[in-house]
């Protein structure tokens, strides 16, 4: 059983950082896509970063040069981490991992694109940036 969990949400004043961690259990696909999604009150879910099997990555356009999403697959334990810079108020929401076994990664092209295509997802991690 595929089992996400995220940690490390919390709140910081603009300009700040944070690094959120998703520690992924039962997830031994050997290719794979996984990404960092966010959700804003009121707003539909919005894909921020992605990762595959090989490392290949991509970020949407409001988060390049600030966000880095990376893997750890270290000691049969498979760890997502998205590392998150110079943070503003706009980027205030819940963020959430998900994963699919496909190395195909979705585009990252707006509000509520591909939230269907990936078959497992976390509960939640809220990040609050203050200005």
């Amino acid at each position: 059983q595929v089992q996400l969990v995220e940690s490390g949400g919390g709140s910081v004043q603009s300009g700040g950082s944070l690094r959120l961690s998703c520690a992924a259990s039962g997830f031994t696909y050997s290719r794979y896509c996984m990404a960092w999604f966010r959700q804003a009150p009121g707003k539909e879910r919005e894909g921020v970063a992605t990762i595959d099997s090989v490392d290949r990555t991509s970020y949407v356009d409001s988060v390049k040069g600030r966000f880095t999403i990376s893997q750890d697959n270290a000691k049969n334990t498979h760890t997502l981490y998205l590392q998150m810079n110079s943070l503003k108020p706009e980027d205030t929401a819940m963020y959430y991992c998900a994963a699919r076994p496909d190395p195909a990664c979705p585009p990252l092209i707006g509000l509520g694109w591909a939230t269907d295509e990936y078959n497992y997802w976390g509960q939640g991690t809220q990040v609050t940036v203050s200005s």
